[in-house]
């Protein structure tokens, strides 16, 4: 419920198409993606520094995307969530201790949990990506406005996801496509295709093999590819990204036989969107960034937070002003003093097979010093990650160091899906 008002608006960071916000549960702040592809709101990354405090608990085996076994994960019930007027008294949550499913790294910043279901069932949700803002209203208190620019879609559930109904075209001429998709804005990707649920929906001439995302039950490789067209009614987008993951990493996926994919935050940004699941619906109205051209990361690297090291660097300059002879002029000096302040560094997680920069001669496991005559300690991880989603053959300068010792490498990238 939301406090004496009928509606809350908050800022949320956008991180990789992900909204990221805080929560306070049980007295704590926590950052949680805000992910419509979950139906349970999960815990993971806490630490005895976060010293969160659980009722009622029990340990069961939870199981997701990839191709792990399911793990160990705790139960709890009666938990109080709060974010700012909003207040809920009676949450279940689980908590995972899989070290390997690490949202953090790959943000470069601490991510906490993911929620889904538990906060989109009370109230309207109005996510507008252009300003970074979440509105929550009360149900009772919503009145739709008239949007000439805005379509309204259905939406069906199953097991407390929200799909919709959508078309592509994988080639140019090819037939359209009808596709129930999984509204996913946990999932930063464009969108994804489950091969042969559908007659036409068979694997790309043209792609690659690249690495996809983590699951709760391991990582997630696939095909990476564009198609020719998805439209939602009368939205069409032009060439849109597209993967298609490995089916043993997405068994738990096709458990609902009608699904034939995903459809990620990297469309969804592109709109603003009003969730409202009281009502079955979705509503979409196009952003000023919707006929902004789809990109992928055209490098080959995966990076990730890597802790942090000390860098001197000058404090801000003291000015002395000094008495230089008996008419009063001054000389002006400056004292530089110096500090040591931790700033973080990054490492290349991953490496594509034949990419750019393994050709160029990058090792997974290199500490990326630079990148374009920039030190990386000086930029965020979203920051440096953006050189790699320019126009192809952009040209790539970076500095690593390996095994103590620091390498120069060029390299420029190249679209392999042209």
């Amino acid at each position: 419920m939301i406090n004496d008002i009928n509606k809350q608006t908050i800022s949320f960071k956008l991180l990789s198409n992900l909204i990221v916000f805080p929560i306070e549960v049980n007295g704590k702040e926590l950052n949680f993606i805000l992910d419509s592809g979950v139906g349970s709101t999960i815990l993971f990354n806490l630490n005895n520094q976060d010293s969160l405090k659980l009722f009622n608990i029990e340990k069961i085996k939870l199981r997701g995307l990839g191709m792990d076994d399911a793990v160990d994960a705790i139960l709890s019930n009666g938990n109080k969530f709060k974010l700012n007027n909003i207040v809920s008294n009676n949450q279940k949550l689980y908590v995972i201790s899989n070290d390997n499913f690490d949202l953090s790294s790959k943000m470069g910043i601490t991510i906490h949990g993911i929620i889904g279901y538990e906060i989109f069932k009370d109230f309207i949700i109005k996510i507008n990506y252009g300003t970074k803002k979440l509105t929550f209203y009360e149900p009772d208190g919503y009145t739709y406005s008239k949007c000439k620019k805005c379509e309204t879609f259905n939406l069906q559930f199953y097991m407390l996801k929200p799909y919709i109904n959508a078309v592509v075209k994988i080639d140019e001429g090819s037939t359209s496509i009808p596709v129930k998709l999984l509204i996913d804005s946990g999932g930063s990707d464009s969108m994804w295709l489950f091969e042969n649920t559908h007659p036409d929906i068979l694997s790309p001439t043209k792609y690659f093999h690249d690495f996809l995302g983590e699951g709760l039950s391991g990582s997630i490789y696939g095909k990476r590819s564009k198609i020719n067209s998805l439209s939602l009614g009368n939205f069409e987008l032009i060439n849109p990204t597209v993967s298609y993951p490995d089916s043993l990493a997405i068994a738990e996926a096709l458990n609902f036989k009608e699904r034939n994919g995903s459809l990620g935050a990297n469309i969804l940004k592109r709109f603003t969107v009003i969730f409202d699941y009281n009502n079955d619906k979705i509503t979409l109205k196009k952003g000023s960034n919707f006929k902004e051209p789809f990109r992928y990361n055209m490098s080959g690297i995966e990076l990730v937070y890597n802790g942090k090291i000390l860098v001197k660097e000058k404090d801000n300059g003291a000015i002395k002003m000094e008495d230089s002879d008996l008419n009063s002029n001054f000389k002006v000096t400056f004292d530089y003093n110096y500090k040591f302040v931790f700033k973080p560094t990054y490492r290349i997680e991953k490496l594509r097979k034949d990419s750019p920069a393994e050709r160029a001669g990058l090792m997974q496991g290199d500490i990326l010093i630079k990148i374009n005559g920039k030190y990386t300690f000086d930029l965020k991880l979203e920051e440096i990650v953006e050189n790699f989603f320019q126009k192809e053959n952009s040209k790539i300068d970076v500095v690593v160091e390996r095994n103590g010792k620091d390498y120069q490498y060029r390299f420029r990238l190249e679209d392999i899906l042209k």
